[in-house]
């Protein structure tokens, strides 16, 4: 992946600075004595608990690491190393079982079944929007895949309903790492570290009380092109660096690009800043050397997701 992005300049060491104050203000104004951050194994984790570990100390910082079965193993291996390296303690717990007794994976597999009789346990599950917006328009659809070791033997576009079941269900993961993060944090007069960053807290590609449910965001303001920048510059672990950023939600291997974002993070972080900064389609293409209708298509997918995620930004409507 191609980190070249000219048009994003983060002076690395005053922006470190400036996190690690936010991170030490915190502490200080809620009377708060450590930071809890769940590692996942992936770069903005990866990145965060590093910072918080620069702007405290490793003493005062816990690692929880909270797989599923459907987690990657790659994913607790990388975060254990991360951990390891930091020097912090940490601890992992797997939370299949309270995801069993609410019915996670029960609510999920009975749209499965519905739709493909012969689902069983042997088979993957992928769901995912369609192709990179860059190459051609379409519809913010999901598709639901099933594999059988490489093979895909069943593919079909979900209604609403069925996706938004399985959505539903899936999203009861974040919400359920929430829930043993806020026991350790109060557990130990500890905040609550948020690993959200600001590519993703625009679009919406964040669960509300999951991991959007946290104390402070120090990667909010932060394009993920300038996560990968900081990550380097901190030398943190090669292989969370070089790893393909991926949600890690279901038991087949899928992209954050195509999961959710469906452009590639190199461009995308240069095109959501000209939509941000309402520099026009036809000004973006020339100075990105792209055509005016991939600009259009992104800057229209942008808007439909920043509006329609507006709600997970907002606190509860109150008089």
């Amino acid at each position: 992946m191609s980190h070249d992005l000219p048009q994003i300049q983060t002076d690395v060491p005053t922006e470190i600075q400036r996190i690690t104050h936010l991170l030490c203000d915190y502490l200080s104004d809620f009377k708060r004595d450590g930071y809890v951050i769940g590692l996942s194994g992936g770069i903005d984790s990866t990145l965060a608990s590093a910072l918080c570990v620069k702007a405290v100390g490793k003493e005062r910082v816990f690692g929880l690491i909270l797989p599923e079965r459907d987690s990657n193993p790659i994913s607790e291996k990388l975060a254990i190393e991360h951990a390891e390296k930091l020097g912090i303690e940490y601890k992992v717990e797997d939370i299949t079982p309270v995801l069993d007794a609410f019915g996670t994976y029960q609510k999920r597999d009975e749209v499965i079944s519905k739709l493909y009789p012969d689902y069983c346990s042997k088979h993957r599950v992928k769901l995912s929007l369609p192709t990179d917006l860059m190459k051609k328009d379409s519809l913010n659809f999901f598709t639901l895949e099933l594999l059988e070791g490489d093979k895909t033997i069943f593919s079909t576009r979900l209604r609403n309903n069925d996706q938004r079941i399985i959505m539903a269900s899936t999203d009861t993961k974040q919400r359920t790492r929430m829930m043993h993060l806020y026991y350790q944090a109060e557990s130990r007069n500890y905040a609550v570290c948020g690993t959200t960053n600001h590519t993703e807290l625009v679009q919406g590609y964040f669960v509300k009380y999951g991991d959007g449910g946290v104390d402070i965001e120090p990667l909010a303001h932060l394009y993920k092109a300038q996560v990968y920048d900081l990550s380097s510059t901190l030398n943190l672990h090669k292989g969370i660096i070089d790893r393909t950023p991926s949600p890690d939600t279901f038991n087949s291997y899928v992209s954050d690009e195509e999961f959710f974002l469906r452009i590639p993070y190199d461009i995308l972080d240069r095109l959501l800043l000209k939509w941000e900064n309402k520099i026009t389609p036809e000004d973006t293409a020339k100075k990105l050397g792209l055509t005016l209708d991939q600009v259009k298509r992104a800057f229209r997918d942008f808007e439909s997701k920043f509006k329609a995620s507006r709600y997970l930004r907002m606190l509860p409507p109150t008089l």
